[in-house]
């Protein structure tokens, strides 16, 4: 299938064509990480589709004629085009392929209900993250609504956030492209991220662990208070421990989607986590960075049977900046820059 890939056969080699976070889930599943089934709907189909829109009316052209401080012009802009991205039809032969990989995926796991979520080639960089500027959806029930929700992944590469984003860090358009990630849902029990460097204070050899009961989209979202848990990379002693009042989790909707249900009084105090668990995440998340040569900030989930399985792998960025930054600006007077190391003083 020209516009399909599949976890198992891409990887972050193949970014330019199925994005970010496509890239990522091949290659942890290829690396022997337990990772959700599921494939990618290539930038290929992407890219055609977006080529019809333009015979209308421009759409790259558009974006790049606005000025990056002019938000007024940005969100007419965005509001148009996403109307457009949804409204156009998907053409009937790529709507067929996604549907026999949708079939293909539901005979794979089991499991009926998938998450489709944005993936943009320049999603994920380690020196420019979209994190959180697109859409992700959860608990998408058939075919016909995965569909849907495909355009409206392309659609929202065309967010106020996504296009401000690019115009102020001067992105072409021509260099941006949207894949589509479609995975099987985890009954997640307790989810939440984790980062192989303390995204505190920089720490390379301690793991910080985030997690609440349900899916991970209340942490992320910022809607439940998460526990909190400090472990030594190597040592796997737990440094830090902080249980909060968990009164929210997310679960399946009827009818598809996600809604925030009370968490039971007995819960809402109880840790999320058992220690047996921290050390899997401790074990997993030493074989990611490994894998991937840097610091880690990893998405996670356990589903119902305990199991855990990995979400998303992202580069950490926040101190790798701070790493990449120099020490002090360079100046054509060496005696300067040694001066002002020592105060000034003369």
């Amino acid at each position: 299938m020209a516009n399909v890939g599949w976890f198992a056969d891409i990887g972050l080699a193949d970014r330019a064509a199925v994005g970010g976070k496509g890239g990522s889930l091949g290659e942890l599943t290829r690396a022997g990480i337990a990772v959700p089934p599921g494939f990618v709907v290539r930038t290929e189909a992407f890219e055609a589709f977006l080529q019809a829109l333009e015979t209308s009316a421009p759409v790259r052209a558009r974006i790049e004629a606005l000025a990056p401080g002019d938000l007024p012009a940005i969100e007419a802009c965005s509001a148009e085009l996403r109307r457009r991205v949804v409204a156009a039809q998907m053409p009937q032969a790529l709507a067929d392929e996604l549907t026999t990989a949708h079939t293909a995926l539901r005979q794979r796991s089991g499991f009926a209900d998938v998450a489709v979520r944005s993936s943009a080639t320049t999603e994920d960089a380690s020196d420019a993250s979209f994190a959180g500027l697109q859409d992700t959806f959860l608990w998408v029930p058939d075919a016909a609504r995965m569909l849907e929700r495909v355009r409206e992944c392309w659609s929202s590469l065309y967010s106020v956030e996504s296009i401000s984003y690019r115009r102020h860090r001067g992105i072409a358009e021509q260099d941006v492209a949207m894949a589509v990630v479609v995975q099987s849902m985890v009954e997640a029990r307790t989810a939440g991220v984790m980062f192989t460097r303390s995204p505190t204070t920089g720490d390379r050899s301690v793991i910080t662990v985030e997690a609440a009961w349900g899916l991970g989209s209340a942490v992320v979202g910022g809607e439940v208070t998460p526990d909190r848990w400090v472990v030594g990379k190597i040592t796997g002693e737990i440094s830090v421990r902080e249980i909060s009042d968990k009164h929210i989790e997310h679960r399946r909707a009827d009818g598809g989607g996600i809604e925030a249900m009370a968490v039971a009084a007995e819960r809402r105090n109880t840790a999320c986590l058992v220690d047996a668990e921290l050390e899997k995440l401790r074990v997993v998340g030493r074989q990611v960075e490994r894998h991937y040569g840097c610091a880690q900030d990893i998405e996670w989930a356990i589903d119902s049977r305990g199991a855990l399985l990995l979400l998303q792998s992202r580069p950490e960025t926040v101190w790798s900046a701070k790493d990449a930054a120099p020490v002090a600006r360079a100046t054509e007077d060496p005696l300067a820059h040694v001066m002002s190391i020592f105060g000034g003083r003369r």
